[in-house]
């Protein structure tokens, strides 16, 4: 169920830029955001980069694209 919520204006200003850099929607960049939020306080000694590499393997799995990963 969506629920609106208030956001300050530089937050929708960035969001909105950020939107049009990336191809998404305006609500898909800050959900886009929240989600990478959330996985950092939940996991404060992952990187930003290690956490995107593993949203983008759960999008992929869950569009069925299975590889193997090889270490080193």
């Amino acid at each position: 169920m969506a629920t609106a919520v208030r956001i300050s204006d530089n937050l929708l200003s960035a969001a909105r830029k950020y939107s049009k850099i990336d191809h998404r929607s305006l609500t898909g960049q800050i959900e886009h955001w929240a989600s990478i939020g959330q996985c950092v306080e939940e996991n404060p000694d992952l990187t930003y980069n290690l956490i995107k590499e593993m949203l983008i393997g759960i999008q992929e799995l869950d569009q069925g694209e299975k590889t193997e990963y090889s270490f080193g």
